[in-house]
């Protein structure tokens, strides 16, 4: 019977290199399907991996109705699954079209996701994946903090100084600079994946040196 799967974690824990696979293995066997993203890294209509793996994809807008999409292809040429990369980009609605693919077209659905912003807060699409998947799954590969414990927070720097305010959603990647920002030229974004004590004091790898424990003066948003 088809699923509805959601693989989730944190950045650079391998979601969208598992995408590439898992598109992979099905095709090998012959089966069809469709690659679905939304603002990735490497611009629109692409599916791309930090080890350099990459695919074309169909780009999920605001208004797209995924319901509509998938099942026209399914009716025109037959389709098997569907691989959502991106998937925390999603809203709401259209994580409930997908489980609708699922249950009244038989096609299996495997979605790719962050779970929680920089602010330890759900993404909505991803809140509406675990409400709705028949599987949660957490990829195998382990993303690190810098002290070597397992990651599971997600941290946004500007400036290399980390933040717990601000637009959910501002596209970047682990460890590289995106430039000045539009949004109220904030300066330049990273992204790093911190342990929970990391994250609460606050200390990204560029800041654990020397740099005094915040974690008393400042406290994660969750504990004010």
């Amino acid at each position: 019977m088809a699923e509805l799967v959601f693989f989730s974690g944190t950045m650079d824990c391998g979601k969208s290199t598992l995408a590439l696979q898992t598109d992979h293995n099905h095709r090998v066997q012959g089966r069809r399907g469709l690659l679905f993203t939304r603002f990735d890294r490497a611009g629109e209509a692409t599916i791309s991996s930090r080890i350099g793996l990459a695919r074309p994809a169909l780009e999920v807008g605001e208004t797209t109705d995924l319901w509509r999409e998938v099942s026209s292809r399914h009716a025109a040429d037959g389709l098997d699954y569907v691989v959502c990369d991106e998937a925390q980009f999603y809203a709401p609605e259209q994580v409930e079209q997908l489980a609708r693919v699922v249950d009244d077209l038989g096609v299996d659905v495997f979605a790719f996701g962050i779970t929680a912003d920089f602010r330890t807060r759900l993404f909505p699409g991803s809140a509406r994946f675990i409400e709705l998947a028949d599987r949660v799954q957490v990829p195998q590969v382990e993303a690190l903090c810098w002290c070597g414990r397992r990651a599971t927070h997600n941290a946004r720097t500007v400036d290399g100084v980390m933040v717990v305010e601000g637009e959910q959603v501002v596209v970047g990647d682990v460890g590289q600079p995106e430039g000045t920002l539009d949004v109220g030229d904030v300066g330049t974004v990273e992204y790093e994946v911190l342990c929970r004590r990391h994250h609460v004091r606050r200390q990204t790898k560029a800041s654990r040196s020397g740099a005094p424990d915040v974690s008393s003066r400042t406290p994660a948003p969750w504990r004010r």
